[in-house]
């Protein structure tokens, strides 16, 4: 499959959602960020998963507007920078936001402490 009929299949599979979900375009974005967030980071409960789901939502975001573009160029009706820049805004915000929060509600445990004394082991 080349890029012309993968970005066609990505172009088709978002309006099917659409119209299956009934959410508007702006809507879409912000539920699957903050789905694929949320999933990443349930999934990685180690250190760094505010950072793994964070990171996993932006790529999605920008390969999504990566296929965006790709589309409109193939039917010569590119849209301007700030659509794009209000698509990354829509799909990152609650995910960054709660990367952020997070952080702070659910801090790293302390590492644990040895039970055994210097003196203990020796």
């Amino acid at each position: 499959m080349d890029i012309a009929e993968t970005t066609t299949a990505f172009q088709a599979m978002k309006m099917t959602l659409i119209g299956a979900t009934g959410l508007s375009k702006d809507a879409l974005h912000i539920y699957v960020g903050l789905a694929l967030f949320l999933t990443v980071r349930l999934a990685w409960r180690r250190r760094g998963g505010w950072m793994l789901a964070w990171l996993a939502a932006l790529a999605m975001a920008l390969g999504g507007e990566w296929f965006d573009l790709r589309g409109e160029a193939l039917v010569s009706a590119l849209q301007p920078d700030s659509a794009h820049w209000h698509d990354l805004w829509n799909t990152m915000f609650w995910p960054t936001l709660l990367a952020l929060v997070g952080r702070w509600l659910h801090p790293a445990p302390p590492p644990t402490a040895d039970p055994l004394s210097a003196d203990e082991r020796a």
